[in-house]
């Protein structure tokens, strides 16, 4: 920009001197034609100095934007770096090369084979940016800021392959992020110093395998879900088997309960009755209360009130077969309540058939099973 603005300043000022020498010229023009050699030699000397201005000048005006830096070689040499700024170089012998010291960005494709065989299709996102102080180390080793790009890319491409042929393709798409943070670290470490960058960030963006494995691993992920889904019904119908078959062995659980209980009441129903039974067939009953005393079972013949050491145990009777009818009597009193006990238990409702006489009453009772 700025050698254009100098380049149409200068033609102006040309024109401008030309103007005013043909002006001076004819003002001085005499009859044999001596103040028109004289505006004619000025012409001319104007002429050639401007022209060389131009020519010299403007191309030695040399601008460094900001966000670059230049190398400059004086006759082919590098002699020295220009930050950014406007300088006046003479450019027959000084040459400005331009560097690019914003971060640079690139995207990479590349393709590459997993450890099972398998061809994908990488892309690679890359972020670096070149170290001003080492411009000249650039310039030097790799001739140009794209010279040094296709090294980068070149080193990039080389060590995604090598972390992506190190696995399987089923375990690559199961572990994409793994696998981008090794792209990551291998590429940063590939980057060496000798590049003069520094690397802002690596990223695996991309891994495209071929449609006909992707198929298959689709294939492959519907059989598993279906597999899973499969195992999840036989696990929930397995649970609820147990479930419904703990329910049936707390059920029977309760039900023996119920009827231990209730055994436990009838029997115990069937002693006092048995017990009253003897009472009014005249035997002699000895009733004694058992208690435990600090942990020792005691006999007292009346009621005692119970305390934290003392606790009611039952009620102990005793019956004296040497009194009334006899043992044997005692003994077919309880064989015959205990059957009619039985026959309740078979009993279908019907009553005795009852028939009276003129001296008896005669008493049907139904039979049991």
């Amino acid at each position: 920009m700025i050698r254009a603005i100098l380049f149409v300043l200068f033609i102006i000022v040309l024109l401008a001197l030309i103007g005013l020498a043909i002006w001076q010229g004819l003002c001085a023009a005499d009859s044999d034609g001596t103040g028109h050699k004289v505006a004619t030699g000025v012409l001319a000397t104007l002429a050639v100095a401007m022209l060389a201005l131009t020519i010299f000048i403007p191309g030695s005006v040399h601008q460094v934007d900001t966000g670059t830096v230049a190398v400059v070689r004086h006759l082919g040499k590098i002699e020295g770096m220009r930050q950014p700024g406007t300088y006046f170089d003479l450019y027959m012998t000084n040459h400005y090369e331009t560097y690019d010291t914003k971060v640079q960005q690139d995207k990479i494709v590349t393709a590459a084979y997993s450890k099972d065989g398998q061809t994908m299709e990488l892309e690679v996102f890359l972020q670096y940016q070149v170290q001003p102080e080492h411009i000249m180390d650039i310039a030097t080793q790799y001739g140009s800021l794209e010279a040094l790009q296709s090294r980068i890319e070149t080193q990039t491409i080389e060590k995604t392959k090598a972390v992506m042929s190190s696995d399987i393709a089923m375990n690559i798409i199961q572990k994409r992020a793994e696998f981008s943070t090794n792209v990551s670290e291998a590429v940063r470490e590939g980057i060496s110093a000798d590049y003069y960058v520094n690397v802002k960030d690596v990223v695996l963006t991309n891994i495209d395998f071929t449609d006909e494995f992707e198929k298959s691993v689709e294939a492959k992920v519907i059989a598993e879900q279906e597999k899973q889904a499969a195992i999840t019904k036989a696990e929930g119908e397995l649970e609820v088997a147990k479930l419904e078959a703990q329910k049936k062995i707390e059920e029977a659980r309760g039900n023996a309960e119920a009827q231990k209980i209730v055994a436990q009441a009838t029997a115990e129903a069937a002693t006092y009755k048995i017990i009253e039974l003897a009472k009014t067939i005249g035997y002699s009953i000895n009733e004694t209360y058992l208690y435990s005393v600090d942990g020792v079972e005691t006999e007292y013949t009346a009621r005692q009130a119970e305390t934290e050491t003392v606790i009611f145990l039952g009620t102990k009777y005793v019956v004296d077969v040497t009194s009334g009818p006899g043992a044997d009597k005692f003994k077919s009193l309880v064989e015959d309540y205990l059957q009619y006990l039985a026959y309740l238990e078979q009993w279908d409702g019907k009553l005795p058939e009852v028939v009276a006489g003129d001296d008896a009453l005669s008493i049907i009772v139904p039979g049991g099973n």
